[in-house]
């Protein structure tokens, strides 16, 4: 049956795009199964479904829509770009739009274009995954690569292999060989069973060592990529000085540190790449996300002295999307005009400290963190007893139970880390603070209604 000749009352329903979407779609979907609706608008932190809901979005495309949905700013560059006659599609030959667009994202990079240069990759910041991998080993001539549990760098062969998840991997055979992991420092869940700055300063101390090992068993590696912030992993923070010793690390052994700041990157951290915090100056920065404005578009920040590709060693069709560099160019002067790192990390400590108040009252928030606009909420069975290091069990059947009954209160969100027992805040950069005291009041309803329908209290 077509869409027209269904009468206006079933096109109304959720429950009729989403059958349809089911029967039409690959098994693959995931967000129509935690978060089951039919997106009819969208505005700012709101978006209404076809049957006239409306719900405070705090996924905000996974953190792709800095600015929120449909922003009065990207809507202009759209139409300009369209009235334009610019080519929307130009391979990677360049246009004044994309002159303009890449001269103000070199401006954030440190140093600016003196220091870096910028590759644009195919729309994916998977596939700028796999050129910065790609780039280390031509620049190198090593083949293997650190990365780190709980990293999540993307979904295509290589950026896979690199990612900590086991669930995606499990089913594939023969992923790229090569990929040595370490340990992330986690300030709940210590990787070694120490915990606090113990924890971190023993793990600080073994990468060096582990690196300057004559007898690790591991050749040097090509590169070493990382989150500052990881997203999917469960919102974990790197701490300053093990990224400030990754960094000496790798520039005295001429290895390539390789930032992933996809989701981290652009204000939400409360500064334009949370790298910045630690001080460093990454080898190779990738972007995505937000970096195109709400439109697919990845790139790649290079120092100069690392960019050892020849013409064409990395190319893909869709590397020159206008429109999303022209919403791009936008998104930061947005970011820039109205501050949004600023509001971002306002926003953000007000929400840290709203949650962190919500912990008292429910023990089951075991660990609330995060930087800016980028939140974790560990959820976890207090009922158990903790560990040696004080951290309870996590729980993943609770954890599901509040995303669900965040939806039934018109608040999107997603859940993430170790067994998705992290709820994470994505809000977009423009979030108010009455929205903000609007997110904490639907959550505080959620929780409790959660632990009602699966604790019975």
């Amino acid at each position: 049956m077509s869409v027209s000749s269904v009468n206006s009352a079933t096109l109304s329903s959720n429950e009729y795009y989403l059958t349809r979407q089911s029967q039409m779609e690959s098994n693959v979907r995931s967000y129509p199964r935690k978060l089951p609706l039919a997106i009819a608008t969208a505005k700012g932190c709101w978006v209404t479904d076809v049957e006239g809901t409306q719900y405070l979005d705090c996924l905000a495309g996974a953190g792709t829509l800095a600015l929120g949905h449909n922003h009065p700013a990207v809507i202009q560059s759209i139409q300009d770009t369209l009235t334009s006659g610019v080519p929307l599609h130009t391979l990677d030959l360049t246009t004044p739009l994309k002159d303009a667009f890449t001269e103000a994202l070199l401006a954030y990079l440190p140093g600016g274009q003196q220091q870096y240069c910028l590759q644009f990759c195919g729309p994916s910041g998977a596939d700028a995954t796999e050129a910065a991998i790609k780039l280390a080993k031509t620049y190198t001539g090593r083949s293997s690569v650190i990365s780190f549990s709980g990293g999540y760098h993307g979904m295509t062969h290589g950026s896979l292999a690199m990612t900590g998840n086991l669930s995606a991997k499990n089913a594939v055979n023969n992923l790229m060989p090569g990929v040595q992991f370490m340990p992330y420092p986690h300030p709940y869940r210590c990787p070694l069973g120490l915990g606090g700055e113990a924890g971190v300063d023993a793990l600080t101390y073994y990468f060096e060592q582990f690196i300057e090992d004559v007898e690790s068993g591991v050749t040097k590696p090509a590169a070493v990529i990382l989150e500052a912030i990881q997203g999917e992993g469960g919102v974990v923070v790197a701490p300053e000085k093990w990224l400030r010793k990754i960094r000496e690390v790798t520039e005295k052994h001429n290895i390539v540190l390789i930032l992933d700041e996809v989701q981290a990157g652009f204000s939400r951290s409360g500064k334009m790449f949370a790298f910045e915090y630690a001080g460093i100056e990454p080898d190779v920065v990738v972007m995505s996300k937000a970096v195109g404005g709400s439109l697919p578009l990845a790139v790649l920040g290079i120092k100069r002295k690392f960019d050892a590709w020849q013409p064409a060693g990395h190319t893909g069709t869709f590397r020159g999307n206008q429109l999303a560099m022209g919403t791009g160019l936008a998104t930061l002067k947005v970011i820039k005009e109205q501050k949004l790192a600023e509001n971002a990390q306002q926003r953000g400590d007000y929400l840290q400290a709203e949650l962190s108040k919500l912990a008292e009252q429910y023990p089951c928030i075991g660990h609330v963190r995060g930087r800016g606009l980028m939140i974790g909420i560990e959820i976890v069975d207090e009922r158990q007893a903790p560990n040696h290091i004080g951290a309870y069990p996590a729980d993943a059947q609770l954890a599901a139970a509040i995303q669900s009954a965040c939806f039934d209160n018109k608040l999107l969100l997603e859940k993430g880390g170790r067994n998705g027992t992290v709820i994470r805040l994505l809000c977009p950069l423009i979030i108010t603070q009455e929205e903000c005291v609007e997110v904490i009041a639907r959550f505080k309803t959620a929780i409790a209604e959660a632990l009602q329908a699966v604790r019975g209290v």
